[in-house]
């Protein structure tokens, strides 16, 4: 597995990367106060730091559910505030015509999980010469995410990380089959981990999706133990007001003890390895 730069941010490396931030543009404010925190909190720790979110939100579920200030104003406030903490950033896209302009103003273009077979997608986001982050279908299985990596990397993307976000178990629940990261890394790909997505229950609240904060600790030890090479998680300042995800998103006292944890961990971690 090759390692390469999100800007700044080394995939691949020494330390987990840890793409983190609130799930969708808001507002400058909120957008501000978790970037700043997070570039404080990483900086703490050590560990490179991609700020993500997303400027639209093309999967919701309700038709009354917030979807986005509008794309051009969201995308040029991510990449400002983004700009503005000296940090990289990364958005998710919908369309292959999304993938060119996103990809003046952000350092990595996202492909969502519904949308991770989709060839017009990936070969756009390929063509941009952008680093790619897919993320895997929950209806996918782990070794079929390689052929859509192919896809980014005919049109020219030789930059891909693959993002583990849960499977569906039923229709409103999601498990993480911990043996899909072993094959996912088999690609060649750096694998990521998302520790707040893959606690959804999808369409749980009646319009929305619910889901439970419990498991994030554990998953998130058990993610680092095999070996991946980083952690997504969202955050924001007050998660019950989120405008989408707040059942998930983490507030700023638990990402922090949860990093710190998960920091503790890679120590103890790599204190072993150089006993071997």
């Amino acid at each position: 597995m090759s390692g390469f730069d999100i800007g700044k941010a080394r995939v691949g490396g020494d330390r987990p990367l840890l793409i983190a931030g609130p799930c969708v543009v808001e507002e400058r404010g909120m957008l501000e106060d978790t970037a700043g925190f997070l570039a404080e909190l990483a900086a703490e720790i050590g560990w490179p730091l991609v700020f993500k979110a997303s400027y639209a939100k093309d999967n919701r579920l309700s038709a009354d559910s917030f979807a986005s200030l509008g794309r051009e104003k969201a995308l040029s406030l991510l990449g400002e505030v983004a700009a503005g903490a000296d940090l990289p950033c990364i958005t998710d896209v919908h369309l292959p015509e999304e993938a060119a302009p996103a990809a003046e103003v952000v350092d990595c273009l996202q492909v969502p999980a519904f949308l991770c077979r989709q060839s017009s997608l990936l070969r756009a986001v390929g063509e941009t010469g952008k680093p790619v982050n897919i993320k895997k279908g929950q209806f996918l299985a782990p070794e079929d995410l390689a052929f859509s990596a192919d896809k980014v990397r005919r049109a020219g993307g030789e930059q891909v990380m693959l993002t583990e976000r849960g499977s569906s178990f039923g229709f409103r629940d999601l498990v993480v089959d911990f043996r899909s990261f072993p094959v996912m890394a088999a690609s060649g790909c750096p694998v990521i981990f998302d520790l707040t997505h893959s606690q959804q229950s999808p369409g749980g609240q009646g319009g929305s999706s619910g889901g439970s904060r419990q498991f994030v600790l554990p998953l998130a030890r058990a993610a680092l133990a095999l070996g991946v090479d980083g952690l997504f998680m969202e955050v924001h300042p007050r998660p019950d007001e989120a405008f989408s995800d707040a059942a998930t998103q983490l507030d700023f006292d638990g990402a922090a003890a949860l990093v710190r944890n998960l920091e503790r961990l890679h120590q103890a971690m790599e204190a072993g390895d150089a006993l071997e």
